[in-house]
């Protein structure tokens, strides 16, 4: 069936409408999103894109390529809104045809749509490519290059799918530091190739070939590296050089092997695997027998998929800081792997009542949690007052979360047992959907600080100039006017000491936003205006009038608020 013209046609059209659903309808919101367009947007704006900039201080926590990504897009949008989500829309697409194109090429086309029903079931790709995050456009280069590489190892010779290899691996490298991992899958072929020398009908791929994946690579890296290598020999400022040190060094090989922040223990990507992965962690049990069998008798495809994919769980698994989107490359290259399979295992009944129960929880905890918020509950009023959020929001989330869990018990009734895999990928269609469309444009102003920033702004008036302590990208990204900052990652402490002259220049004009946790006790906190919540952060307004000029106080507990969350 799915060969048919006809269903191919309507599978990318709903795979296109469900990965953009909502494009257009919300803001940038934390923990990554603003960062990265409040870096683009400076680039657009100053004309300066080799170094990227988070307020007045340089950001050098990631390589500029993916905020290039989004300042392009907005040159020819216009439209921040539509822009920072078209890299990773645009990423998603590309993950999908190379799944499609690799189980077409290794095993028919059939095993191609298999391989891009399973992805786009599995929840962490969903959610990744519906946020403005680095990591979908790394794993499409991941792909893209894990794709090159197996053309050449498991089909013929073919040299210029390893130069697209070796550039996407480059290019992958720039873009977050990992983009190198698909060239680990040589490990698992040269064990292969050593096993299996001595049958003469098995296709070996020439090594020699493999040379020119060094080249290529260094062409992709040269995509940044090459700018701000010119830029280091022609004017190597202390800021410059402070920038190259912190981001080629810090945030990749002591980033790596001493991490600061985000520490798990060993088998945190178990847990990652189990949650994010659903419905496919599921088959998980399922489908290791098969492939168990195939790699017993040596099939190349499986040997290098799969043993690529447990090389990235180890080299993650081995640096003390872990985060659930590292582990993320290896998604794509599972679903390849476990798609000749499904048809199969989908026959059977222990599989068919997993993805059935899935759909049932998933449907069920809609329905309740509908409810509760139709309802106005206790519990539904605590947990939007947890996050600062209007209880007009109760009616509005509740009928989407109420549809969705409705409509999930008309396909269960209907789809049943017999056709649970098909149930469990029109689940996963419908709830990102419900996801682009109904949630997030109605969280959008809370969880992106539109709604305190507008509140801002109408507070102080459209003459006011305002200066931020202890803030956080949305709040920049959201004001609607330039606002003077003394530092990110300056402890608030020195922000202060800058901040207080600034604000005493003009007291009668000049308002400070300042984080609760930040507030001096040199503020008379009777003249100033507690503007509201956003982001698990109370937020004060602070005019001139307020401050002190004689104190000097110290803020207890001083430190800057937040590193890089990526």
């Amino acid at each position: 069936m799915l060969l048919r013209p006809h269903w191919r046609v309507l599978i990318c059209l709903a795979l296109l409408l469900t990965l953009a659903a909502g494009l257009g309808l919300r803001s940038p919101s934390p923990p990554d999103e603003p960062r990265f367009v409040l870096a683009a947007r400076d680039m657009v704006e100053s004309g300066q894109w080799l170094l990227p900039h988070r307020g007045s201080e340089l950001y050098a926590e990631k390589p500029p390529v993916f905020m290039w990504m989004q300042a392009a897009t907005y040159s020819v949008m216009r439209d921040w809104n539509l822009a920072f989500l078209i890299p990773s829309l645009l990423a998603a697409l590309a993950t999908l045809w190379l799944c499609w194109d690799l189980g077409r090429r290794l095993w028919g086309r059939r095993v191609g749509w298999w391989a891009v029903l399973a992805l786009m079931s599995c929840l962490q790709f969903g959610l990744m490519a519906k946020r403005a995050q680095i990591d979908m456009v790394l794993v499409a280069m991941t792909t893209l290059s894990l794709w090159g590489l197996l053309r050449h190892l498991l089909e013929r010779p073919n040299t210029r799918a390893l130069w697209v290899a070796g550039i996407a691996a480059g290019l992958g490298t720039v873009t977050k530091g990992v983009g190198f991992l698909p060239l680990l899958v040589l490990l698992p072929w040269a064990l292969w190739r050593w096993q299996t020398r001595a049958r003469p009908h098995a296709y070996v791929a020439p090594a020699r070939p493999l040379l020119w994946l060094l080249p290529a690579f260094l062409l992709g890296t040269a995509v940044w590296l090459g700018p701000l290598g010119i830029a280091l020999l022609t004017a190597p400022t202390p800021e410059l050089q402070a920038y190259a040190h912190e981001l080629l060094f810090k945030q990749t090989g002591t980033r790596y092997a001493n991490a600061w922040h985000h520490v798990q223990p060993a088998w945190y990507y178990l847990q990652v695997m189990a949650t994010l992965w659903l419905p496919g962690s599921l088959l998980l049990p399922a489908l290791a027998p098969g492939w168990w069998r195939r790699l017993r008798r040596q099939d190349a495809r499986w040997w290098l998929l799969l043993g690529w994919a447990l090389l990235v769980l180890v080299f993650f698994s081995a640096s003390p800081g872990k985060r659930e989107v590292y582990i993320f490359p290896m998604l794509p290259a599972l679903c390849v792997a476990a798609a000749p399979l499904l048809p199969g295992l989908l026959r059977r009944p222990g599989p068919r009542w997993v993805l059935l129960a899935y759909a049932t929880v998933l449907g069920v905890a809609a329905l309740v949690i509908g409810v509760h918020l139709l309802g106005g509950s206790p519990w539904a009023h605590a947990q939007l007052a947890k996050r600062a959020m209007p209880d007009s929001l109760l009616d509005p989330l509740g009928l989407w979360l109420f549809g969705f869990g409705l409509v999930m018990a008309v396909l269960i009734a209907w789809l049943r047992l017999r056709r649970a895999g098909l149930l469990a990928v029109l689940a996963s269609l419908l709830l990102w959907n419900l996801y682009g469309w109904g949630l997030m444009p109605a969280l959008d102003p809370y969880s992106s600080a539109s709604a305190v920033m507008q509140r801002v702004g109408e507070r102080i008036g459209p003459q006011a100039e305002l200066g931020a302590v202890a803030w956080r990208e949305q709040n920049l990204l959201q004001a609607d006017r330039p606002v003077t900052d003394f530092g990110f990652k300056r402890d608030w402490n020195e922000q202060w000491l800058e901040a207080a002259p600034w604000l005493m220049q003009a007291p009668h004009n000049r308002w400070l936003l300042v984080a609760e946790p930040a507030l001096s006790q040199c503020v008379d906190r009777t003249q100033s205006v507690s503007i509201g919540s956003a982001n698990r952060n109370d937020w004060w307004l602070v005019p001139g009038t307020a401050l002190d000029a004689q104190c000097h106080a110290t803020v207890v507990g001083g430190e800057a608020m937040g590193d890089d969350g990526d």
